[in-house]
């Protein structure tokens, strides 16, 4: 069965008025991975499992996008959920998966942004309700404006990371290198909640699908004996 971003990318999909024209788009491309065909990546999907969750929300056309690594996310985390962000709404099933008894939903964004009183670290995680990270993935600008109008989010807890190294995404541009990527946040809220397996198969998943897409449009093959396969084979392995 599809995860939720696939599911969000087919429904995103089907309600466009005209097609969605990705850059590369002309690039025949494995629906699975993304990646060009010449250079899929999904043989080496690892499996682990993780008692964590993970609640997307994206902006409109995030889930279109080849480079998005909200979707590698769901490729790991079994019960992530992803949603549109809508301007001037809420789906309903966001609501209900906020207010599920069995969940600690935590909005994973910079504390400056948020009331004082709201922000939390990793050590204030509970122990008695399954960690839901909530993700606003777009970019830098989209993601700001989305945590300002979005009221359903502002009674929640502000989880703010402590973020001491730079991004390793190297598929978009950013003017500042302490902008991580989605993909790279959801790993260190793994490890903050304890998955470190979970986070360590996300990292090495998220570097080699950077290694694989840019391998393809730079036309060359990609060290399948080099670190990060390594570790995705040990994953597979275990």
């Amino acid at each position: 069965m599809p995860h939720a971003v696939a599911r969000l990318r087919d429904a995103r999909l089907a309600r466009s008025a005209k097609p969605f024209i990705a850059r590369g788009s002309r690039t025949p491309r494995c629906a699975r991975c993304r990646v060009a065909s010449s250079h899929c990546l999904c043989e080496w999907l690892p499996h682990v499992a993780a008692d964590s969750s993970m609640c997307l929300i994206m902006h409109d056309i995030e889930p279109l996008k080849p480079s998005n690594t909200g979707w590698l996310i769901a490729d790991i985390v079994a019960d992530t959920h992803a949603f549109t962000w809508q301007r001037t709404g809420v789906e309903p099933a966001l609501l209900k998966l906020l207010a599920d008894p069995r969940y600690q939903p935590l909005v994973v964004f910079p504390g400056e942004y948020a009331e004082p009183e709201r922000v939390v670290s990793g050590v204030e995680l509970s122990t008695d309700k399954r960690p839901l990270f909530i993700l606003l993935d777009a970019t830098w600008t989209e993601a700001r404006k989305m945590f300002r109008k979005s009221p359903y989010l502002n009674r929640l807890p502000v989880l703010s990371l402590q973020v001491d190294v730079l991004s390793r995404y190297r598929l978009r541009r950013s003017t500042r290198n302490e902008h991580l990527c989605t993909a790279e946040v959801a790993a260190l809220c793994l490890g903050l909640a304890g998955d470190d397996q979970a986070a360590g198969a996300l990292d090495a998943w998220l570097d080699a699908f950077t290694d694989h897409y840019l391998a393809a449009k730079h036309h060359r093959t990609p060290d399948l004996g080099d670190v990060t396969h390594r570790a995705l084979a040990a994953f597979r392995q275990r």
